[in-house]
């Protein structure tokens, strides 16, 4: 899976993720999460009239943010989107490392873009701010405890939409 090619015809990210576990003492295979009933709705007013706001796994600013007892703190978070973030703390996450980097925020948190498709009156305006689910690997945390708290801040900012960012 790792050997050299002209070209990338694929990213293997599910077998990649199986063999992360699986090295990090995982007897079980990760359960991609699933719902029967997606929980989505349509827009409530067309996407030139929303406040939009964007969601992403990766952790606070630094490591020493998410730093807690016993560990890494996966609490959801939400932060200023203006001015940007210059980083989010990613090492702790699976993503291929040898053929991308995290260094530039917008490649996988787009607050300027989402500013700049604001000024242009594709959507309403931006949220103020932008919210973060370090990742977990526990369906039932994210759930019970990080999706409820997410939607109560979007709510909270007005949001007509958000915009999902996995890392």
């Amino acid at each position: 899976m790792d050997s050299l090619r002209p070209y990338r015809s694929f990213v293997s990210y599910i077998d990649r993720s199986r063999e992360y576990y699986a090295a990090q003492g995982y007897s079980k295979p990760y359960a991609w999460a699933h719902h029967d009933d997606v929980p989505f709705t349509p827009l409530p007013k067309p996407l030139s009239l929303c406040r939009v706001g964007l969601v992403t796994t990766a952790g606070r600013t630094t490591a020493e943010g998410m730093i807690g007892a016993g560990g890494l703190k996966r609490d959801p978070y939400a932060a200023p989107a203006d001015p940007p973030p210059k980083s989010l703390f990613t090492d702790d996450l699976f993503w291929d490392k040898k053929a991308t980097h995290t260094d530039d925020v917008d490649s996988f948190l787009p607050v300027t873009r989402l500013a700049e498709q604001a000024a242009g009156g594709r959507i309403g305006s931006a949220s103020p701010r932008f919210y973060g689910v370090p990742t977990d690997y526990s369906q039932s945390r994210t759930l019970q405890g990080a999706a409820p708290r997410i939607l109560e801040w979007c709510r909270e900012d007005g949001l007509g939409a958000v915009i999902l960012l996995a890392l």
